[in-house]
């Protein structure tokens, strides 16, 4: 399979509605084998409390599915997830579902630095219906979507960049 392009997966949705990025002193290779580690990405997320893969290949491959348990204080909720975009040391992207119903698309991006180390762009775009959305804040506590990602992408970024440069 050819590698994805960078903005595989998020090709058509516009602008993100939160990002973040952080220049991380580690090859864009060990980053990405983080953010592609099921176990490793819910120990840097903020709401994420596990990941698990569903099914076979149970790798970070276009297509592989996984799961995920998440919780903010006394709420929890599951979702599950499909990988859009695998290019080892670049992109890892993958859309996010509540059932049937969309929720969000999320995208690591990775791009090397002349000193060997990398630029890391974390995004996400949120894909739920408007009539989803206060059903959504009812399950998670959340009604500012878009502020809370942006301040958990930050903290996530802040862990990423902890955990390669150990």
């Amino acid at each position: 399979m050819p590698p994805s392009d960078a903005h595989a997966g998020t090709t058509g949705l516009g602008q993100p509605g939160a990002t973040g990025q952080i220049a991380v002193a580690a090859p864009p290779e060990r980053v990405y084998a983080l953010v592609t580690d099921l176990r490793v990405l819910a120990e840097l997320g903020e709401e994420v409390r596990a990941h698990r893969w569903v099914g076979r290949p149970g790798a970070a491959v276009v297509g592989a599915r996984f799961r995920g348990s998440n919780r903010r204080g006394a709420r929890r909720w599951r979702t599950t997830a499909r990988v859009t975009a695998a290019d080892p040391g670049r992109c890892f992207a993958f859309e996010v579902s509540s059932g049937p119903l969309p929720v969000s698309v999320w995208r690591y991006e990775i791009r090397a630095a002349a000193d060997g180390g990398c630029l890391v762009v974390e995004s996400t775009w949120d894909r739920r219906p408007r009539w989803f959305r206060g059903l959504t804040a009812l399950a998670t506590g959340v009604r500012e979507r878009t502020a809370v990602n942006d301040h958990n992408i930050a903290r996530t970024l802040s862990r990423l960049k902890e955990r390669a440069e150990r």
